[in-house]
């Protein structure tokens, strides 16, 4: 595969699939344009059509060491599952495309320099990954370089915002917490709920809304706990939860925290388990596997729920996906259930974003982000008499042969607002005791506007 070697040592021996991460609202504008002021601007002009072919650099943006280190390995995943199909399918323009890893350590501080580094040795093409941990400091570099990015990152600075290189198939964290919410007292019918977030900026973007849902829902917030992600321990936090009796534990605190943290709950409460309510990211092998032995694969899967953004889980879009995703098992270390990734929003959203950036870049006859950008939306959402197209071959060869397309992914049809925002309704998911995910419901966007969105 094109590039492996030039990441695979930063991938650890255990990884999460795809999962987006989140981040607090407190970077403000100020901020975003010192980020962008801090970086020199070496436009990422990319080629066009007849220019001399060469490979095409994929930036993969994320941490890889860190509390959230994770979350770039995964991400890979994607990347590597996307590029090599498209490779295998003549790649684009006459280039092929190689992924490369840029650690940001999950810390804006580390993230700039990063980034500055990248556009220094390399021209990216494409950027992927840049996640609530470091986005609102290196999504401006990304736009003062004319690098399109596809984000994993649900922060409301870009909910409002047009950022014109930054597109999102992935919802904002407002949305989320409120179908956490919605999961509780619509689902469950739970009364009384306790949040136990880490204390990254990822985590505890969910904390502010999801407070807000629970007001809104009638239901009583009995405990709010925050989970320090280099700690090992946590029995003050969890015995504050067991003393407030909740119905249901909302969560998000990734690495060796939940289990740890979810195993005191459990002892401290007599042996029994409390529910919980997860976010997307703990729709993950990793998770699952971390956490089933610390308090019981059956117990676990009988005690939990979690939100996530609904995907195809058949049909052609989804075989070639699958297919995609499979020819990278083994090169991933040990991560359980490997058709996790099937469902983890980084590797559906991710994949499609790659598909997409590339198709684009056949319709416009250009690699250059300027360029090529406008013609994402067009395919995404399609035009009137547009050829419906569910993998990168076929794309690339409707194209080929004149036509307008469509492209519609693993993860469904897009609408792109002004934003360039992109999202579906949630779906329920559920674990078997063999860490398998199961999809028990979904939820409408009236449940969500009920409780304020």
């Amino acid at each position: 595969m094109p590039g492996q070697r030039s990441h695979a040592a930063l991938r650890p021996r255990s990884q999460t699939p795809g999962m987006r991460r989140r981040g607090r609202r407190i970077f403000a504008a100020a901020v975003l344009s010192a980020a962008a002021a801090a970086v020199a601007v070496g436009l990422a002009g990319g080629t066009t059509a007849g220019a001399a072919a060469s490979q095409l650099t994929v930036a993969d943006v994320a941490p890889f060491t860190g509390p959230d280190a994770a979350l770039g390995p995964t991400y890979l995943v994607s990347c590597d599952a996307a590029t090599n199909a498209i490779n295998k399918a003549g790649g684009v323009l006459g280039h092929t495309l190689t992924c490369k890893a840029v650690d940001t350590r999950g810390d804006p501080a580390d993230a700039v320099p990063a980034v500055r580094q990248l556009y220094a040795t390399t021209s990216p093409t494409l950027v992927i990954g840049c996640t609530s941990d470091e986005a609102a400091s290196v999504v401006p570099i990304f736009g003062a370089n004319k690098t399109v990015s596809f984000c994993m990152t649900g922060q409301s600075e870009f909910d409002h915002v047009k950022f014109p290189y930054f597109y999102r198939l992935v919802p904002p964290d407002l949305s989320e917490s409120y179908a956490m919410i919605a999961i509780a007292h619509d689902l469950k019918k739970y009364k009384r709920v306790a949040l136990a977030f880490g204390n990254d900026i990822g985590s505890q973007t969910f904390v502010a809304p999801a407070i807000a849902a629970v007001k809104a829902a009638g239901e009583t917030l009995v405990s709010n706990q925050t989970l320090d992600l280099s700690a090992t321990t946590f029995r003050t936090e969890a015995d504050a939860i067991v003393l407030a009796k909740p119905d249901v534990i909302l969560t998000e605190a990734l690495g060796p925290t939940d289990a740890a943290f979810l195993s005191e709950v459990k002892q401290l409460n007599h042996g029994k388990m409390i529910p919980v309510i997860g976010t997307s990211a703990t729709i993950s092998p990793d998770w699952f596997k971390s956490v089933s032995a610390a308090v019981g694969a059956s117990t676990l899967a009988g005690n939990f729920w979690a939100d996530n953004l609904v995907v195809e889980t058949s049909g052609p879009a989804f075989s070639a996906f699958k297919t995609a995703i499979y020819a990278e098992k083994g090169k991933v270390g040990q991560t359980g259930d490997f058709s996790t990734y099937l469902t983890a929003p980084g590797a559906v959203h991710l994949y499609d974003g790659i598909n997409l950036a590339a198709l684009a870049m056949i319709e416009s006859k250009s690699t250059s982000g300027t360029t090529f950008k406008a013609d994402i939306e067009k395919i995404g959402d399609g035009v009137p008499g547009a050829t419906l197209v569910y993998t990168f071959a076929q794309g690339a060869a409707a194209l080929k042969a004149g036509k307008q397309i469509r492209y519609e992914g693993p993860g469904g049809p897009t609408n792109f607002d002004a934003y360039h925002d992109s999202t579906g309704i949630f779906q329920v998911d559920t674990y078997s005791a063999g860490g398998a995910v199961n999809v028990v419901a979904n939820l409408s966007a009236s449940e969500l506007r009920a409780l304020g969105l």
